[in-house]
This record gives C-alpha cells, structure tokens and sequence, in this order.
C-alpha cells in the first residue's frame, strides 16, 4: 500500500512539486470512465435481447444500465422478461461481449493519469459493476497489473447506487469518507458516493448524459480525460 504522508503535484512537464492532497483515495468506476466499452456493452445488451426474442431497448435506455451489476442491470433493460430467463438473457449478453472485448482499450490518457496520481501518493480503487472475474482478467495485462490498491465488483458485494462497495474500501484502505472521492460516468456513480458520504466527479464522456449529473453535486464535471487530470492535480 502507497504511503499517505505528504503529497506531490506533477505537471505537464514530468516534474513533481509538494502540494496539499484534498483526497487521500481516489476510487474509478470502471467501463466508461476508465476503459472505452460504453458502445459495445450497450450494442451487447441490445443484441441479448434480440436472441430471446425481446425488442431491443434504445441506446438511452441500453447505457443507461451501465454500472449496475448484470442482474440488475438486464432486469431494468429487459423488465417484461420472466425472472427465470433472466440467466440465460445474461449468458447471451455474455456471449456478445466475449467475442468482441478483444476491440477495447483505455481511453487515452489514463494511464498517465494513474501514474500522476501514485505519484503524488494517493490510493487508487475501483468500484465497477463488472464481475470479478471480469475486471480481474483485465486488471492482470502488464499496463494495469498492481495499480489499483482495492476493488469491488458488483458480484462481490451491493450493486451502485447501494453504498456498500465504497464503504467496504474505505473500511479495507483505512480512509474517512471526507477524505475519499468518486470518480463516475453515470449517476449511479454519484449516487454511490453521496450515499456513501463521500465526494464524487463525473465524466461526461461515458454512458449517461452530462446534463443528469447536476442533482448529486458533483464537485466537477470532466468531458475529457485530460480535463479530468487537470483538476484532479490541482483540486484533489
């Protein structure tokens, strides 16, 4: 684990100066903020649907279950299905994603923001509804493999907008909730951290729209990853 003692700002440069750190852990949601899979998973979901003979939800109403946990996420998408199908509604989304995940990759930039943030000595967690083998595979390629100093997945605890996931690493990093921020692309994200106390920023590059994020107060709004390191180096 990254030592909290002190803090450093690196600019655009490479160099780091001292700098007071507002937040001792910085927790990401995981698709659509991180990773670039906003369309796939919504193309996904539709596609599911298709196989069991449901019509395909909008995108708006595809994204907009991005975050939950799967179960949760394909009752909201597909809610005339029996519940005993829903399983296997959850093997075709899965099916869809496996064979095309090979597609996706970091936004730009993020790696970048990671390395910054270690160095300025922040723990980094994620909370994703994504399973844990899910995010595990991913997590062990070179670039992200020991990054993060927690996770959560909606398998392994409550699904967003429930607080359980965050309050459990805040709980396992040792961190108050005033000294932790949430890093989201949907309002499931923010909620997730007002009902966990904590502070939260959005994206507004990932699966909801920007204009829904004003009513849990999102100190910042990011349109881009950049934007996005540029206040957390100066704000976080």
């Amino acid at each position: 684990m990254r030592s909290l003692a002190g803090g450093a700002g690196c600019g655009a440069g490479g160099g780091c100066a001292v700098s007071e750190r507002r937040f001792d852990l910085i927790v990401f949601d995981w698709d659509g903020t991180l990773f670039d899979s906003t369309a796939l998973i919504t193309r996904c979901i539709q596609s599911a649907c298709v196989d069991m003979g449901l019509p395909a939800p909008s995108d708006r109403d595809a994204s907009y279950v991005i975050g939950m946990g799967l179960v949760e996420a394909l009752q909201h998408a597909a809610p005339g299905l029996a519940r005993d199908r829903y399983g296997e509604l959850g093997s075709r989304y899965r099916h869809h994603y496996s064979t095309r995940q090979h597609e996706l990759a970091l936004f730009d930039g993020v790696l970048g923001l990671l390395d910054k943030l270690g160095q300025r000595g922040h723990l980094l967690g994620i909370a994703t509804g994504k399973s844990r083998l899910g995010l595990d595979e991913v997590l062990a390629t070179v670039e992200l493999h020991g990054r993060f100093d927690a996770t959560r997945t909606a398998d392994q605890t409550a699904s967003k907008p429930h607080p359980q996931m965050l309050l459990e690493l805040m709980d396992e990093l040792g961190v108050d909730a005033e000294r932790t921020l949430m890093i989201g692309d949907t309002t499931h994200d923010l909620l997730l951290a007002s009902n966990a106390g904590a502070a939260s920023v959005g994206v507004g590059y990932g699966a909801h729209e920007h204009s829904g994020f004003a009513e849990h107060r999102p100190l910042f709004v990011a349109h881009s990853v950049a934007e996005l390191e540029d206040w957390l180096l100066r704000h976080g």
